[in-house]
C-alpha cells in the first residue's frame, strides 16, 4: 500500500458517540434504551431503500421516520413532532469519543488531510462537527446530500475523490462501520476498520487494511 495522501473519516458512531442518543430515543420508546441499535439500523436500511429506490430525504428526515416506524411495532404512540425532536437535537450534538480530538491532532502533525464523509445534511453535519470541536480540525467536509445518494454508493466515494482530485488509493477511509468500508473498498479506497462497542466486520468483503481499536492506534499505525 502506498501512503495516504488523505484520511477520510465517517461521522456518526467513528468519530461521533452514539450513546447520549439512548436516552432521547429510549425516552420516546417507554423507557427502552435498549432499542436505539435496531433504531440505527432501521434508519440505515431505509437510508439505502432511499437510493435503490432514487428518492432522497435528510437523514434526520429518515431517522426521525424509523423512529415512528419502531415506535408502532413496539405498539408506542409517537406524534412526528416528538419523533423530530427525539432525533434532531440529540444528533446534532453528540460528543466525540473520548481519544478523537487528540488523535486528529497528531495526525495533522503528522501531515495527513483530514476530511469527513458523512450521512448527515450539510447543514447537520456542521453542526454536530462545530459541536464536538472537531471542526477546525478539518481541511474537507462532505455529505452525501451533494449527490443525494446515501453510503455506501459508489458515487458517493468518486464525489469526494473527484473533488479532491486523488487517485483512490492516496485516500483512506476510516470508519466503525463494514458497509462504509466495503463501499470504500469497491471505489479503490484504502480503507480502516475501528472497532467501536456493538461493531463488527462484514464476512463476506474483502477485509480492511487496517483493523484498528481507535484512532489513536490509527496514528500510531500511520505515524
Amino acid at each position: 500500500m502506498i501512503q495516504p495522501t488523505v484520511l477520510l473519516f465517517d461521522v456518526n458512531e467513528t468519530l461521533l458517540d452514539l450513546r447520549p442518543l439512548r436516552k432521547s430515543i429510549g425516552h420516546a420508546l417507554g423507557g427502552r434504551e435498549d432499542l436505539l441499535p435496531l433504531w440505527f439500523s432501521t434508519m440505515l436500511h431505509y437510508s439505502l431503500v432511499e437510493t435503490l429506490t432514487q428518492d432522497f430525504h435528510g437523514f434526520g428526515e429518515i431517522g426521525t421516520a424509523a423512529l415512528r416506524m419502531l415506535a408502532e411495532t413496539q405498539q408506542i404512540e409517537l406524534s412526528a413532532e416528538a419523533a423530530q425532536e427525539a432525533v434532531v437535537g440529540p444528533l446534532n450534538s453528540l460528543p466525540p469519543h473520548p481519544e478523537v480530538l487528540a488523535a486528529l491532532q497528531q495526525l495533522r502533525q503528522q501531515g495527513y488531510r483530514l476530511a469527513t464523509l458523512t450521512n448527515s445534511s450539510a447543514s447537520g453535519a456542521q453542526a454536530q462537527l462545530s459541536n464536538a470541536g472537531i471542526e477546525p480540525l478539518l481541511d474537507n467536509s462532505y455529505s452525501v446530500e451533494s449527490v443525494r445518494k446515501y453510503k455506501p454508493h459508489s458515487g458517493v466515494y468518486r464525489m469526494v475523490l473527484d473533488d479532491l482530485a486523488l487517485e483512490p488509493e492516496q485516500v483512506l477511509m476510516v470508519a466503525a462501520h463494514a458497509w462504509d468500508l466495503a463501499g470504500a473498498k469497491n471505489v479503490g479506497l484504502q480503507t480502516a476498520f475501528i472497532q467501536r462497542p456493538g461493531t463488527a466486520l462484514y464476512p463476506n468483503t474483502a477485509r480492511p487494511d487496517y483493523v484498528l481499536r481507535d484512532l489513536t492506534e490509527l496514528a500510531q499505525r500511520l505515524a
